[in-house]
């Protein structure tokens, strides 16, 4: 299985068409997105049961005897309630009721737009942070997930992409305490260059861009032996 670049959100694309699961991760890897990539059924379910993924797109068709219905019922019986976006060539309404049936969230019609499909990903990863909407917001500190804005007391802050996934999924966390794995599942890909101190790094540049300039109480803070958390010292 081929796995790429990075964000807060993690995807997993289960597509044997190279051509078109290759253009979906392009273009969610250009909004910050993790992606990662199977070309057949069987490589995809196994994925999807041994990783932890916010969004799974499936391709309804797919060769080696496991279509995406097969797939989305031995998900669902395992258990994995995963956001599942079904791509299909199928436009006849009892396929789309098939799929919907067998525990896939929502469907797009083959051949469809690229910001089609992403305002309905938006939307499935929105549904289990329904309460957080579209700006993320700890203390003075505010994310706009649409426009990518970062904000500390009005003023703007400037993040590196990594840098933006990394508060992001902090943020989407608010006072939880992340371990370090992770940090590294959903922020970066196996395929990735990481060493035993990469999150390290990270913290740190994020700490001297929405903590140390401001006057502030420190919001990034480090939980000894246990992993790391945003919110405010209380």
């Amino acid at each position: 299985m081929k796995r790429p670049y990075s964000k807060g959100m993690r995807v997993l694309i289960i597509e044997d068409e190279h051509k078109i699961a290759n253009a979906v991760r392009d273009g969610l890897m250009g909004e910050a997105f993790a992606v990662d990539l199977a070309y057949d059924g069987q490589e995809g379910l196994n994925a999807a049961l041994f990783e932890d993924y916010d969004l799974i797109i499936l391709d309804r068709m797919l060769p080696g005897g496991m279509d995406g219905v097969d797939i989305c019922q031995k998900l669902r019986a395992a258990g994995r309630h995963t956001p599942i976006l079904i791509l299909t060539a199928k436009d006849q309404v009892r396929d789309r009721v098939e799929g919907l049936n067998a525990g896939a969230d929502d469907y797009v019609i083959k051949p469809f737009s690229f910001e089609e499909l992403l305002a309905r990903v938006k939307a499935l990863l929105r549904r289990p942070h329904e309460s957080l909407g579209e700006i993320l917001k700890v203390a003075d500190l505010t994310l706009d997930t649409t426009s990518k804005e970062v904000r500390r007391a009005k003023q703007a802050i400037q993040l590196s992409s990594k840098e933006y996934a990394l508060l992001e999924y902090l943020m989407r966390n608010k006072d939880k305490v992340l371990s370090k794995n992770n940090l590294m599942t959903h922020v970066w890909d196996f395929d990735a260059d990481i060493l035993p101190n990469t999150v390290e790094v990270f913290i740190t540049y994020l700490r001297a861009k929405i903590d140390k300039p401001f006057k502030g109480p420190k919001l990034i803070q480090t939980v000894r032996g246990f992993g790391y958390k945003i919110g405010e010292i209380s």
